[in-house]
This record gives C-alpha cells, structure tokens and sequence, in this order.
C-alpha cells in the first residue's frame, strides 16, 4: 500500500507520523514547500520524497498520487491529528469490494482538537455535499482510500483546497459506493495553515463552493476504471 502525505513545514509532527505508517506500507511525502527541513527530516525516516513547489492541497495530493505505485492509494494529513497506524481499517472495506472511497469520519478526542469554526463550515459543506450527490456524509475526512487507477480516472481538477470534495462529487457522478467509518482526532501539531484561522476557513469553503458549482462531467471513465478495480 502507498499513503501519500501532503507536507507543508511538519517537522515537529513528521517523526510520529511516519513512525505509524502500517509495517509494508510505504509513506509518499510531498513536500510542498517547506522551509523548516521537512522534507530532509522525512528522508532520513525512509519516506519517499516527492517535491511539488506549486501551492495548494490539491497539487501535493496530486503529486503523490502520480508518484504512488500501488493499487491501493491513501491520503493521511501529515500534522498527526490523525494516526497512520489506522489506515488499514480504512482501507479495508476497499480491499474487500464493499466501497470504492472510505472516508476517515474524524472524532475529536478533545474539545481543542477541532476548532469550532472548522466544524461548522464541514457541518455546511456536508450538508450542500448531500444536495449536490444524494450521499449522507458527515464529515470530508483527510483520511481516505481507494484504488489508484480510478482516482487518475476521475480526472480531479482542483489543486487547492477543493481538492478533497472534488474527489467525492466525481466519485459519486461516476456511481461510486463511498462509505464513512470513524477515526479519532487529536490536536494537530503546530498551526493549521487552513482551519487555524477563519481566513483560512473561509478560503477553504470559497474553493469547495466552487467546486460545487461545478457541472457533472462524464462519468464513463472513472465507472471504467472503478468496475475493473474491483
């Protein structure tokens, strides 16, 4: 299996992250501009070392995508809110053909480990996400699964924060079976470059808007693609 984690400035967290990459798995570090020697730091752990110098979530889940070999590619923020070691409960139900995309639904262990700002713009983007697909979500997860040749058919646009809900929307168009299943959440280690200020919030909800406004394309593909991964 290969975990892709997209890296910006997560030195102090990258140690614990990639102590808990499942044993076999192998960990895909994008480095997306870091200037605190993350990237240095995740190479002499035995990561494989991706650069992406163009900004934006999207770009370095991207990045890690193409550079994953795997049938089965997960995303795992890199800031240790959310624990590797649990990765192959997420991708179980992949590995069985019950889903085609698992979601890490995340559970906060402690009251400070998701802002409430945060947790109110996921409880909107939920909420348009089951007007645009039909799909009852409760959370856009960072911790997810599927298998790597239908993420590439899916053709994914976004390189941004949008990223993450373009995949569902798609996923959902092309008839995919995207499940939930629960994960803890921890304070993250240093600051959030997204949800730690409204700024960043608001920035993130822009861009899943736009990704919303978004009509539905061909499906065909990804269907394809999905049906022989199974």
């Amino acid at each position: 299996m290969d975990v892709v984690l997209p890296c910006l400035d997560e030195a102090e967290a990258l140690p614990w992250v990639l102590e808990r990459i499942p044993p076999g798995w192998r960990a895909i570090v994008v480095d997306n501009g870091s200037t605190d020697g993350s990237a240095d730091i995740a190479r002499g752990l035995g990561a494989h070392v991706v650069h992406e110098p163009r900004r934006g979530f999207g770009a370095a889940c991207h990045a890690g995508l193409t550079a994953a070999t795997a049938d089965i590619v997960c995303v795992c923020d890199c800031d240790a809110s959310l624990d590797p070691a649990l990765l192959p409960a997420v991708t179980g139900p992949v590995l069985d053909g019950v889903a085609d995309l698992v979601l890490g639904r995340r559970r906060p262990v402690t009251r400070d480990a998701w802002p409430l700002h945060a947790r109110l713009a996921n409880l909107e983007l939920a909420r348009l996400v089951r007007r645009r697909t039909g799909l009852r979500l409760h959370d856009l997860g960072p911790m997810r699964a599927a298998r790597r040749e239908a993420l590439l058919a899916l053709d994914l646009t976004d390189r941004r924060s949008g990223y993450p809900l373009q995949m569902v929307v798609r996923a959902a168009d092309a008839g995919w079976r995207v499940e939930e299943t629960d994960v803890p959440y921890r304070p993250r280690t240093g600051r959030s470059k997204v949800t730690g200020t409204w700024r960043g919030t608001w920035q993130a909800v822009r861009d899943m808007r736009s990704v919303l406004a978004e009509p539905p394309v061909d499906p065909a593909p990804a269907a394809r693609a999905r049906e022989t991964g199974r």
